[in-house]
Parts: C-alpha cells; structure tokens; sequence
C-alpha cells in the first residue's frame, strides 16, 4: 500500500511543510489593477532597467527570490534547492535566474500550472526531509509571451475579445519543514503589529492532461477549464471534502470566460450553484480590472505565482482564510502545435493551504 496518499491522485503531506515566506513582483498594469497593494514589487517601467523583454522576465524572478529568502531569514546556503519554471524556450528566465543564484536548480515546465507543480514537489522534497528549506516560483511577462506565442509587439496585432493579457509578475515561495524560525509579524491596515498565521501545506493532487478539442489559441480559457473541473473533483473525491470544506478555491488564470465555463462544469457535476458563487474564483479574473482593456482577463504563469503569493499568501497570514485549495492551470500547447492542427491540452495542480499551529 503507498503511504502518504489518498485515492487516486492526491499526496497527503504528514508533516505540513510551512510556508516561511512569500514575495510577488509584477508590472505596472498588474500594480494598477484590483490587487496592488498586495504586491511586493511594482514595476516603475516593465523593462525593468533591461535590453530586452526576457532579461526583465528572468530580473523579476531572481528579485522575487532574493526577497522571499529574505522575509524568510534565510541565505542561498541554507536553501537546498530552487524549483521554478516559466513559459519560454529552456525555461530561459528561470534558468538565468538559477545561474545567478548559483543555487542547486530543478526547472519544471508546466506551462501556467507551473506554480502549484513547483509547490506540490516542493513540498515532497521538504515533507520527506530531502531538504530543509527550498523556494517555489513561477514568472511571466506580457512582452515575453507575445513574442513566443503569437507576434512582437512591433507587429501592433489587433487581439480578439476573448485574448488574455499575460501577466507581467512572478511570485515566489520558501518551504520549511524545519521549526527553527520565529514567528513572523504582520501589520494591519492601522499599523498594528500582531504573529502571522502559519499557512501549512497539506495536500496535493496531480492533475491529468485533458483535452476539450479547443483549437482555437485565443480561447485558452476554454481549452483549460475542463481539467480545472476535473482536478477538483478528483480532489474532493480522494478527500473527502467538499467546497464548503474551503474558505476559497482558486484557479490560476481561466478568466473571465473560463471561469463562466468552469462553474457550469461545476454545476453539471451537481455542486449547487451558491457554493460556487460562494467560494470559487480564478486568478485572472482578479488580477486586473475589466476597464484596464485585458479583454478576456489575465494570464501566464506569473498571473497565479503573483496572486498566490501576494494577495491569498497575506490574508491567510492574516487569519482571514482559514483553508484554500489552489490550482494553476495550464494550456500545454506549443509554438508549432497550433499550426500542425493540434488541440490545446490543459493541466491543472491542486493544492491544500491551511493554517496551522505557528512553530516557536
């Protein structure tokens, strides 16, 4: 019998890896969009001081690294390794920002999944002492993506009402299982001081790919929604939990038609409409503001990664949610596949976040 997992495709992870700390950078949309005071970083400029697109990318990673290493009070020795992934070629912004770092460096592609796979093997490596300490991340960047996946920005494309805009942000993360670190501080929005939450990794579920037969590359909402859904109620099937078990269940980046999609697949599996209203949203309807003319919502990687570890990261620290599952999702689709007349398969991870007793 395997230990440490439940049903089909859920890991149980006994010792709670605890989450010491959290950094989000974004652009200068993403800061001037619902959730700014969240971030950590904000862009004056999304160059951020670089020649060129990518280099700004990979910049944004290592500073949203370096900053959560040092929330958590902890040196490039004391972390056993970084696991991070982004959406270009070679994984080339985490990859440069691992060569920088100079620390051990697992790169993971799971196109915006990326963050919550990071998470889940993450805390594998923590839970089963492997490591003592690693740091999770994820990056992306408008300019970057545009490049890859569809035309420069040069070319002044006119993008269709159900685009998403791809999020300029990254996010990063430190997991311990060790018990040396003090309780951290938070303040409130009146400046007082009080112990922050200690937010505990308890379970992950790995996602299957699957494929809705979405061709269409400016419907990836759409394409991704599907394993969202199916990624959920596997989790709640292996868990036996149900939403009402969750202050909030997060997708990564379905938008706004994505999501519409999502909580009629929701429905048809016969979870009533109000607990879904009641506690589900997605990361890319939240990130920015339908005015800021994103069209069908946010994207990318960095759009969860961001969303993770600024704004739910905080209000858990906080004590204003108890317990939340997470689930990047992404489209794994390529820079040739579309025109070799291949659909976009979609994956999604999940991940359980609860509070849990604070270390001392």
């Amino acid at each position: 019998m395997v230990k440490n997992k439940k049903g089909n495709q859920t890991l149980v992870f006994a010792n709670r890896p605890r989450i010491l700390s959290a950094a989000a950078v974004v652009g200068t949309k993403e800061g001037g969009g619902p959730l700014g005071s969240w971030f950590d970083t904000i862009l004056e400029d999304d160059t951020f001081g670089e020649k060129t697109w990518e280099k700004s990318e990979s910049k944004m990673l290592k500073t949203a690294m370096m900053e959560a290493m040092q929330k958590a009070g902890k040196n490039k020795e004391d972390i056993g390794a970084i696991l991070s992934g982004d959406l270009l070629n070679q994984l080339m912004s985490s990859s440069f920002m691992a060569r920088d770092l100079h620390i051990p460096f697992l790169g993971l592609y799971g196109a915006c999944s990326t963050m919550t796979e990071s998470l889940m093997l993450g805390a594998v490596l923590t839970d089963g002492k492997y490591s003592d300490n690693v740091i999770i991340g994820a990056s992306s960047h408008y300019c970057t993506a545009e490049r890859q996946f569809r035309m420069p920005l040069e070319h002044g494309n006119q993008r269709p009402p159900s685009a998403q805009w791809t999020a300029t942000a990254a996010g990063a993360m430190v997991l311990s299982c060790g018990s040396e670190k003090e309780a951290s501080l938070i303040a409130d929005e009146e400046g007082n001081t009080r112990q922050a939450k200690e937010v505990q990794v308890t379970f992950g579920t790995i996602g299957k790919v699957i494929d809705a037969g979405i061709k269409d590359a400016n419907q990836m909402g759409a394409a991704m929604a599907p394993a969202a859904v199916d990624t959920l109620l596997n989790h709640l099937q292996d868990t036996g939990r149900s939403l009402r078990d969750y202050d909030l269940i997060l997708t990564g980046d379905l938008g706004y038609i994505g999501k519409d999609i999502a909580k009629d697949l929701l429905q048809d599996a016969g979870i009533p409409k109000k607990e879904i209203e009641d506690r589900y949203d997605d990361c890319g309807a939240m990130i920015f503001e339908k005015e800021q003319d994103v069209h069908g919502g946010g994207s990318g990687c960095g759009c969860s990664a961001s969303v993770f570890a600024g704004y739910l990261y905080k209000r858990m620290q906080q004590g204003e949610l108890n317990r939340v599952l997470i689930m990047s999702t992404g489209a794994l689709l390529s820079t040739i596949s579309p025109f070799q007349g291949e659909s976009i398969p979609g994956i999604a991870h999940g991940i359980s976040l609860e509070i849990g007793e604070v270390h001392q």
